[in-house]
C-alpha cells in the first residue's frame, strides 16, 4: 500500500488529529511504529469497543502501525472498577482479550500488554514522577475526564495518579501514536506538553476515534459544553445495557435495543442509528442494502454512508426499515462473535464470570 493510500486510511480512523503532518512524515518515513490503545477492564463489552475499535486497529495497521494494547488494570483498580477487586478486572481483561480474536482483530500485529508488568519496568515510576513533577495540580485534575470523572467530584488519591500512569504508559511503549477515543485526547495533549521535560525529541501523535452514542434519547441541550464534552455525556454506557448493543448480544437483544433506539425521522443529528450506520455497517463494507416492501418501492441498495443519509433526511428511507436492515447487519457481523463463546470453553467460562460480576461506576 503506497502512503497516500495508508493515510487515507488513519485518516478514517482520526475524528481529530494532532498533528496531521507528523502523522504523515512518520508514515513517509516507511519505519515501524508502536500505536497505542489501552482499556480499563470493567463489565462486559459493548460494540463500540468491541468490533468498532476492531475496525480503528486494523486501519490502523493497514497504515503501518504496530498495535500495543494495554490492558489497564492497574488504572481500572486505581479507578475503583469492579468493585476494586483486582482479580476482577483481570478476568474481564483476559474476556475483552477473547472477544477480539472472535471479531477479527488483526492479532498478528497486536501485542497485549498488562498494566501490572508495565509497572514493574525500569524507568516506569521515574517517568511518572517526573511528569507530576512538569505540571501542577489544575493541569493534571484537566484531564480526569479520561476516566470518566469530573474535576469537581470527589477524587481518591490514586484517581489523581491514573492520569500520570496513562501519560507515563505512551512513552514507556514507545508509542509514537496515541490512538483512543476522543475522550482521552486531554491526556494525549498532556503527553505532547511534557514529551521534552521527559527528554524525547519526539512528541507523540494523538488520533483520535468518534464515540459512538449511547442508543437512548439525548439528553437536554447544553449550549455551554465543548464538541468532546457533549460527545461523552450521550455515548454508550455499560450500566445501562439498553443504551447499547452488546457482542455477545442475541439477536433479539439486538432487535429489541435497535427497534426502540432514538431515531426520528429525517433527524440525521444525534441519529445514534445512522452512527451505527455510518461507523460500523460502512465501516465494515462498502453498501448497505434496505430491504423494504415492493409498495414502498422495495429493496434500496446505498454504495455510500453519505448516500443513506441524504435520502434518510429526505423521508425517503423510513425509521423503521433502516432498523430493520441494520438488525440484520449487526446480528451477522456479531454470530462469530456468539459462536466463538459456544465453541470455546475458556472463552465460555470467562463470559460466564464477567457476567456475574456487578458493575461499578
Amino acid at each position: 500500500m503506497d502512503t497516500k493510500s495508508k493515510f487515507a486510511l488513519a485518516k478514517q480512523v482520526g475524528e481529530e488529529i494532532v498533528q496531521e503532518e507528523e502523522l504523515l512524515a512518520l508514515i513517509e518515513s516507511d519505519q515501524p511504529y508502536n500505536a497505542y490503545d489501552g482499556f480499563e477492564p470493567s463489565g462486559q463489552i459493548h460494540i463500540a469497543q468491541g468490533l468498532f475499535r476492531t475496525i480503528n486497529v486494523n486501519k490502523m495497521i493497514g497504515a503501518g502501525a504496530k498495535f500495543k494494547m494495554l490492558i489497564a488494570d492497574w488504572h481500572g483498580w486505581a479507578n475503583h472498577k469492579m468493585g476494586g477487586d483486582m482479580g476482577k478486572i483481570q478476568v474481564v481483561g483476559e474476556y475483552f482479550k477473547e472477544v477480539w480474536k472472535s471479531c477479527g482483530m488483526d492479532m498478528d500485529n497486536v501485542e497485549f500488554v498488562w498494566a501490572s508488568d508495565l509497572v514493574k519496568q525500569e524507568g516506569y515510576w521515574e517517568t511518572v514522577m517526573k511528569i507530576a513533577i512538569a505540571k501542577n495540580l489544575p493541569r493534571i485534575l484537566r484531564t480526569v475526564q479520561i476516566m470518566g470523572r469530573s474535576e469537581t467530584d470527589s477524587l481518591s488519591a490514586s484517581q489523581i495518579v491514573y492520569p500520570l500512569m496513562q501519560c507515563a504508559d505512551i512513552f514507556m511503549l514507545d508509542a509514537k501514536v496515541a490512538q483512543l477515543g476522543m475522550d482521552q485526547r486531554k491526556v494525549n495533549m498532556l503527553a505532547r506538553e511534557v514529551a521534552p521535560d521527559l527528554g524525547y525529541d519526539w512528541k507523540p501523535i494523538s488520533v483520535s476515534h468518534h464515540m459512538l452514542m449511547g442508543l437512548t434519547p439525548p439528553d437536554s441541550e447544553q449550549s455551554e459544553e465543548s464538541t468532546v464534552d457533549r460527545a461523552i455525556r450521550l455515548k454508550m454506557s455499560k450500566s445501562n445495557p439498553d443504551s447499547a448493543v452488546f457482542m455477545t448480544d442475541t439477536r433479539e437483544d439486538i432487535a429489541r435495543k435497535i427497534k426502540k433506539a432514538w431515531a426520528p425521522e429525517g433527524i440525521v443529528q444525534e441519529n445514534p442509528v445512522l452512527e451505527y450506520c455510518k461507523y460500523i455497517v460502512f465501516g465494515k463494507q462498502e453498501n448497505m442494502i434496505i430491504e423494504r416492501p415492493e409498495k414502498f418501492g422495495g429493496d434500496v441498495e446505498f454504495n455510500s454512508y453519505e448516500e443513506l443519509e441524504k435520502a434518510y433526511e429526505s423521508k425517503e428511507l423510513f425509521p423503521l426499515d433502516l432498523k430493520n436492515s441494520l438488525v440484520d447487519h449487526l446480528d451477522r457481523f456479531l454470530e462469530p462473535t456468539r459462536q466463538y463463546f459456544e465453541d470455546n470453553q475458556t472463552a465460555k467460562e470467562l463470559k460466564e464470570q464477567v457476567e456475574s460480576f456487578k458493575v461499578t461506576r
